[in-house]
């Protein structure tokens, strides 16, 4: 098993930070430090250089660090080995879902793997899909469920199913009776947009261009992080949105907001990541066929 110390010290050295490797450890920051001096009392040499809010490697520190991402390694894949013995799933699962896949695909996804396996403990981290697709680079995540199609050579994809996007509105908005709207018709409404990185705002920013509207032109009425704020405040009459359609069908249902197709339709993909080069347990590779399988037969099931 890697040493403890060798743990906390990979976390300081890939967050850069004492404070945000505490974070990520679910330890204090006062323990963190003492295991790094233990550590650096052991070579009897300095691993860090301290200083301007950041901490970095030092010479001593690299060759630490090159050699702690390999035990950490074979630890990981050690305790796969031997937990496979047992024919049971179990462990902890680091996973990364952007906000709409949160919103309404991943209750469904985690309530059929833990059926399964109920021994196996998700740990979620929510985000655009930009961010999550940089922690599973970053080895911070074991799985990525994201709305892009990544372009990075280290990542392995799988193209699970689409979602169409469609324009929301409060019941009584002008367009709420629209068979279908083209983008030169939403130019004059105030647009409650995704926030900069959301992979939903590069589509939308896309159908604006296609159809030759600069980006400046548009109504941004505000630029939100969060998917509920964004159907509240257009249920609200606040501004329209464009979302996605699975998202936003419950409140579509119960008659707060009305979806209407946008012309030409728009679509957006989603997306299971996985790193290339990183040992993948039975449990990741479970999952990651599981959640491939499953969001195929839900986008096939709205379809009918």
């Amino acid at each position: 098993m890697a040493d403890r110390r060798l743990q906390v010290f990979h976390a300081v050295a890939r967050h850069g930070s004492f404070t945000r490797a505490a974070e990520a450890l679910f330890m204090t920051q006062p323990a963190v430090t003492f295991q790094i001096k233990q550590l650096e009392e052991q070579f009897n040499t300095r691993l860090f250089d301290r200083g301007h809010g950041r901490v970095t490697l030092t010479s001593a520190g690299e060759l630490v660090m090159a050699y702690a991402e390999r035990i950490l390694g074979l630890t990981e894949e050690l305790e796969s080995r031997v937990s496979e013995l047992t024919d049971e799933l179990s462990g902890i699962l680091h996973l990364g879902t952007s906000t709409t896949i949160a919103g309404y695909w991943l209750p469904y996804l985690l309530e059929g793997f833990k059926r399964r396996y109920p021994r196996v403990v998700p740990r979620v981290s929510v985000g655009n899909s930009q961010l999550i697709e940089s922690r599973v680079m970053d080895r911070n995540l074991d799985v990525g469920l994201i709305e892009i199609i990544t372009e990075q050579p280290t990542l392995d994809r799988r193209s699970a199913g689409r979602d169409e996007l469609q324009l929301i509105v409060a019941p009584d908005h002008p367009l709420a009776s629209a068979k279908s709207v083209r983008a030169e018709q939403l130019v004059a409404y105030p647009l409650l947009h995704r926030e900069p990185g959301n992979a939903i705002r590069e589509l939308v920013d896309q159908f604006f261009t296609a159809a030759g509207i600069p980006l400046e032109d548009l109504n941004v009425a505000a630029e939100l992080g969060s998917l509920s704020t964004v159907k509240h405040m257009a249920a609200q009459g606040f501004g329209i949105a464009i979302a996605s359609s699975a998202a936003i069908r419950s409140a579509v249902t119960a008659g707060r907001l009305v979806g209407v197709p946008l012309s030409p339709r728009l679509y957006t993909p989603l997306e299971v990541i996985l790193l290339k080069d990183k040992f993948r347990s039975r449990l990741v590779n479970t999952f990651a066929d599981f959640v491939t399988e499953e969001i195929g037969r839900m986008c096939a099931t709205e379809k009918a």
